[in-house]
């Protein structure tokens, strides 16, 4: 899809342009090795490496013209340059108007937080489509058009990414569209160039340390979606967490809150709680669901809030949510014909692992076992892990502490980080087992009819990384398989 340069560069205001920016642009690229004839190639500075070292080779592989930050020294004649103040912003810009603003064409929700994010979206994608309405979903699990399904390869695509499945759904007839929005891809700016139709703040609790340095820090990239709504925009935040006021402070956007502790706009109530799913009162209706806790409780009203903001009836909206079941990955709920409960959860976050440990505490007589497995992933927040290996042992009869995805760190330096947050008394309630697999096979040898196993930390996930390489794994189908053998 072809398109002229002054068409796509009219929303940069470069600090200069050198040559004729009269050009036919094929595409656009911000990786030197996709690079075709006649592209226009975008240098971003990344977190490892600077798209500004492989201009010569973007040059070479037929772009026709460069945006930079810093123009080489002796810029080629035959190119057209256009000189911005930050790559990465304009790499969003320019993605939007070379796809035709398809945001525009979308109504697209952005959702962000530490936890409920992949629920709230895959919920939203499937609750619209069920209200008769196809709709895009971009989340950390997978990439939907409607019920095409494409891979997931980050909780938000790079920029360019982006506007093409967007693009795609608006060719494909979608009307709805919703994104899981990371604070990585704020920071980045990867969501330049996106104009959002509504944004939802689930919670924040401590998460990506590694990068952000500091919780505020973290606090103040997920800020950046609602800072940048437009006016006729809505901006929905759970009020049971603190932070959801410090979210809206600079929104220009109409403000509405959810809640199930605090006065809020919508307001729900959590009435009954079993592990076949749960009952609570939104407004004046009760509500039945297959989902189970009081953190889905809580998505469940970030639902509601959600659809009624985009204009669906409050009758057919409530109807169709008690027909959703969970994302997968979320609180997987699987039973053995030997009377033991399996779960299969994401939490790879202290809080969400208080979450998911205190909802089974709730659901359980006392009579049975809760173990946990757990571990806790490499190259990532180091401080997080002492702290989830004492809330797995707080909340949990015994526990196993094993490999997450080691990714590049030595999965025995990770484990001892973990067991280093564990006194004497939670010590003796705690095994450590490095292989994954072998830890999951004695979780369910430790257990006895009535007990719950938890696998916690991957849920979705269909790998284990391991020394940069991705290996098959998943939790999920694991566990199902030694539950069948019982």
């Amino acid at each position: 899809m072809a398109t002229r340069l002054n068409h796509i560069v009219k929303d940069l205001s470069p600090v200069q342009l050198k040559g004729t920016d009269a050009l036919q642009i094929e595409g656009v690229a911000f990786d030197s090795r996709e690079v075709k004839a006649g592209d226009l190639f975008v240098a971003v500075r990344g977190l490892h490496v600077d798209g500004h070292r492989f201009i010569d080779m973007a040059v070479q592989q037929g772009a026709v013209a460069v945006v930079c930050e810093i123009l080489p020294e002796q810029p080629s004649e035959k190119i057209t340059w256009i000189q911005v103040e930050d790559s990465a912003r304009a790499l969003g810009l320019l993605a939007a108007a070379f796809y035709g603003y398809p945001s525009k064409q979308l109504k697209l929700v952005g959702i962000t937080g530490t936890n409920g994010k992949t629920t709230i979206a895959t919920l939203l994608h499937r609750l619209f489509m069920q209200l008769g309405y196809k709709t895009g979903l971009l989340s950390t699990i997978v990439y939907k058009i409607g019920d095409q399904e494409f891979p997931s390869t980050h909780t938000t695509p790079d920029a360019l990414s982006i506007q093409r499945l967007l693009n795609e759904m608006v060719e494909a007839g979608c009307e709805y569209a919703f994104m899981e929005v990371s604070s990585h891809a704020l920071v980045q700016k990867r969501t330049a160039g996106i104009e959002f139709a509504g944004a939802v703040f689930t919670n924040i609790t401590r998460d990506h340390l590694d990068y952000h340095k500091t919780f505020k820090e973290y606090i103040d990239a997920k800020k950046l979606l609602f800072d940048h709504l437009p006016k006729n925009a809505f901006a929905l935040v759970n009020t049971d967490d603190k932070n959801g006021q410090i979210m809206v402070q600079n929104t220009r956007a109409k403000q509405f809150s959810f809640a199930l502790q605090t006065p809020a706009d919508f307001k729900g109530k959590l009435l009954e709680n079993e592990l076949e799913g749960l009952k609570m009162r939104i407004g004046n209706q009760d509500l039945y669901s297959l989902l189970v806790g009081s953190f889905n409780a809580s998505n469940l009203l970030a639902i509601y809030g959600t659809a009624i903001l985009l204009g669906q009836r409050e009758d057919e909206v409530l109807a169709a949510i008690s027909a959703l079941h969970g994302a997968e990955g979320r609180f997987d709920v699987l039973r053995s014909n030997a009377g033991i409960t399996g779960i299969v959860d994401y939490a790879h976050t202290p809080d969400a692992l208080k979450n998911v440990l205190e909802t089974i505490q709730d659901l359980r007589t006392k009579q049975e076992q809760v173990i946990t497995v757990v571990g806790a992933g490499g190259d990532r927040d180091k401080g997080k892990r002492p702290v989830m290996a004492a809330i797995a042992t707080d909340f949990s009869d015994k526990v196993i502490l094993t490999s997450d995805n080691p990714r590049s760190e030595d999965p025995e330096q990770i484990l001892a980080d973990m067991e280093a947050g564990l006194d004497p008394v939670q010590k003796r309630k705690a095994l450590i087992i490095s292989n994954r697999k072998e830890a999951i096979k004695t979780a369910v040898s430790l257990a006895r009819k009535g007990d719950v196993v938890l696998i916690a930390g991957k849920g979705h996930e269909k790998y284990q990384e391991i020394n940069g390489v991705k290996y098959p794994f998943d939790d999920k189908q694991i566990l199902k398989e030694l539950l069948e053998q019982l």
